[in-house]
């Protein structure tokens, strides 16, 4: 063949030593934020919520009327025997001993505690403590669970509830996110990369170009959450590491098989870097812009958890396309062939981009699916289709409804334990009240129209001698009868709005935030996906020149997402989840759509190139064979890393983990193998309408068969 002259290799080498030198260097920045990123986050379901929400409003004015706005932890204290008598009287001096304590506990001072409250059946007594700030409440719950039992008399046990034990139990579940997941992340990815290379080097190059990745965007994203710029929770925390060890291992692949078969073609490394890099980069970006466009739809949210994860996942993706296709590159083109070792590609010295036919080498799994979807395309996207259709009937179990903060972590939790307890002593909204506040003027209207509802067990008098009156209004605490965390409380508050609304009043509290919060997302939900749809269909149609193929793409995207959405909601009732967060069917569409259709993305680009030379029926079996394996690849790779969720005790992760596992795998081994190929065969050159061509000659748009 005739190689271009090689271009200088000493300038190349200079250059590739000067981008590795600067990744690591922003590695070496990155890398000791990842404790940071922990301490910028939040898990208060109450900052996410849009400032106009009611329990907002209250929340927001608690502190006018509290002396602390700290969330209260509360202590159940039970005998350690069934049936056990409390003696209240023998805990008089408990609560003095709780809150020295806990200040020395906290470095603070001025907790408040209650006294020891006994409950009617005398079998239990509870202790109300609340930190005099707010960030000691975490540090105040791990003080009562570590020294209760020291404190408490002989034969006494106790449990830490209320909504600070719930917050402690949930940002203990996460305290793994950057340890435990990490680890199994990066580990599971390995061991695929292994299987897939069969070389001791390239995984490891590959991997450490995801850890690069992930150090540049934990280090935008920190100092985007210092300036306010971006709100963080724990989900986003853990969905930031796994996407962008996702998304950069997969375009590392992709690379990588470029540069293997321009090895091939070329006898100079850094030739062969040139040409992968132009052969790679438009469909990586591609990729890449279409995750970011579909991630930035978040920003449509009124949740600024649900609207926080698009730009921080929008930096994670931006990070691992640039170390894809600059640090990797760089790379291999220092280690040249040598990175493959033991299988070293050889250069054939033939160019392989004028060859008409496929090689033998090639004519492996993936030609025989090419000739199996060329030969039956109608029955393969049928039966396909209808098998698609089939695991869609699992959508009939889903119920996104929203679940409980006492069900978000998964296996031990203290506080939902004691919750229980709480609630079989007492009255179950006892430590979490709802909070009204109302206008002077109206106060003793409202308080009588609140204590008339069946929901309400007791409510504050709205006599204002009983009540400060702040700016014209009155702070009204009401204790409900169901426990604060059911769906029986939820519908009280909705009674209570409903009886109060026209007197100016506003509703808040543990309950009316839980609420609050399932309205909103599922308002995001039906919001955001059609922003979704339109946004990636009109990415595809400018990087395919078409309008049907990202139609079709767009269609057999959702029909999977609709599949491993109907197979997780299975699942879900299988292992005895409590129903789903609405934003789980909103972050796996999301995933979904914009990661899943990339590999349909790098398909189709493959199989446009090809049929410009060779006609769409050849064109699809070229395609479809050259990527096969390292889509396939990238697919697997893709789900491990999302699975990876599943050693996070936390089930809404633990259920996205199933349905972007199951979807991710659908996509790649059914919609993108079978039947995208079947339906561009049925469709042959209309795929591509309205832009038409012709290829080289009528010889090359013959089916390729032997």
């Amino acid at each position: 063949m005739s190689e271009a002259p090689p271009v200088s290799s000493y300038r190349n080498r200079i250059l590739a030593g000067l981008i590795i030198l600067l990744w690591l260097s922003v590695a070496a920045l990155g890398g000791p934020r990842f404790g940071d990123i922990g301490d910028v986050a939040t898990n208060d379901q109450s900052s996410f919520l849009p400032e106009s929400a009611e329990s907002t409003v209250v929340s927001e004015r608690l502190g006018d009327f509290q002396d602390s706005r700290s969330a209260p932890a509360i202590v159940v204290v039970t005998s350690d025997t069934d049936g056990g008598r409390v003696n209240a009287d023998s805990l008089g001096d408990i609560p003095a001993q709780i809150a020295a304590a806990v200040d020395r506990g906290t470095d603070t001072s001025g907790t408040e505690v209650s006294p020891a409250i006994p409950s009617e059946d005398g079998q239990a007594a509870q202790i109300v403590v609340v930190p005099p700030e707010s960030a000691a409440s975490a540090d105040a719950v791990e003080v009562l669970r570590a020294q209760m039992g020291s404190l408490l008399p002989e034969g006494l046990q106790a449990q830490v509830t209320g909504p600070a034990g719930f917050s402690a139990d949930l940002a203990e579940a996460f305290s793994g996110i950057d340890g435990v997941l990490l680890l199994v992340a990066v580990a599971s990815v390995l061991v695929i990369l292994v299987f897939v290379y069969r070389s001791p080097f390239l995984p490891l190059i590959v991997l450490l170009s995801s850890m690069v990745a992930l150090c540049a965007a934990v280090l935008v994203n920190v100092a985007l959450a210092r300036s306010g710029a971006v709100m963080i929770n724990g989900q986003i925390q853990g969905i930031l590491f796994i996407l962008v060890i996702g998304a950069a291992t997969d375009y590392g692949l992709l690379y990588t098989a470029r540069f293997r078969e321009e090895l091939g073609r070329h006898a100079d490394s850094w030739t062969a870097t040139a040409a992968a890099i132009r052969g790679t980069w438009r469909p990586v970006l591609a990729s890449a812009a279409t995750v970011i466009a579909g991630l930035l739809c978040l920003l449509f949210s009124d949740l600024a958890s649900n609207a926080g994860l698009g730009p921080v996942a929008a930096v994670g993706i931006a990070a691992a396309f640039f170390t894809s296709l600059t640090f990797i590159p760089a790379v291999l083109g220092l280690a040249g062939r040598k990175a493959f070792w033991p299988k070293v590609p050889r250069c054939t010295e033939q160019d392989l981009d004028t060859k008409t036919e496929i090689s033998t080498e090639s004519r492996n799994i993936w030609w025989r699916i090419a000739d199996v979807v060329e030969r039956a395309p109608r029955r393969i996207a049928a039966g396909v289709g209808l098998l698609l259709v089939a695991g869609c009937a699992g959508l009939v179990a889903l119920d996104a409804n929203g679940v409980p903060t006492s069900d978000y972590v998964i296996g031990d939790s203290d506080a939902r334990d004691g919750q229980t307890t709480l609630d079989t002593h007492f009255p179950a909204g006892t430590g979490a009240p709802t909070y009204i506040l109302v206008p002077q003027k109206y106060s003793e209207t409202v308080g009588d129209a609140v204590a008339r509802l069946d929901g309400v067990q007791s409510l504050g008098s709205g006599d204002e001698s009983d009540h400060p009156v702040v700016d014209g209004q009155v702070l009204l605490e009401v204790t409900l009868v169901d426990s604060p965390y059911s769906d029986a409380a939820e519908d009280t508050v909705r009674e209570i709005r409903d009886a109060v609304g026209d007197y100016g009043a506003k509703v808040g509290g543990t309950t009316a935030t839980e609420l609050d919060t399932k309205e909103t997302a599922v308002s995001d939900l039906n919001v955001i996906i059609p922003v979704v749809l339109l946004v990636i269909t009109a990415m595809l149609a400018l990087l395919l020149r078409a309008v049907v193929a990202p139609l079709v793409l767009l269609v057999s995207t959702v029909l999977s997402f609709g599949t491993a959405l109907g197979i997780g909601a299975a699942v879900f009732v299988l292992v005895g989840f409590n129903g789903s967060d609405p934003s789980v069917p909103l972050y796996a569409f999301v995933f979904l759509v914009a990661l899943a259709i990339d590999y349909n993305i790098f398909l189709m680009t493959r199989v446009r190139e090809e049929s410009m030379v060779h006609g769409t029926p050849a064109g699809v079996r070229r395609g479809l064979v050259s990527t096969g394996g390292v889509i396939t690849s990238a697919g697997i790779v893709l789900a491990a890393t999302f699975a990876a969720l599943l050693v996070v005790p936390i089930q809404f992760l633990v259920q996205l983990a199933i349905i972007i596992s199951v979807g991710v795998l659908i996509d790649t081994f059914l919609v993108r193998s079978f039947l995208v190929p079947a339906v561009t065969q049925i469709l042959g050159d209309r795929i591509w309408w309205p832009w038409h061509f012709a290829a080289t000659s009528p010889r090359d748009r013959q089916p390729e068969r032997q």
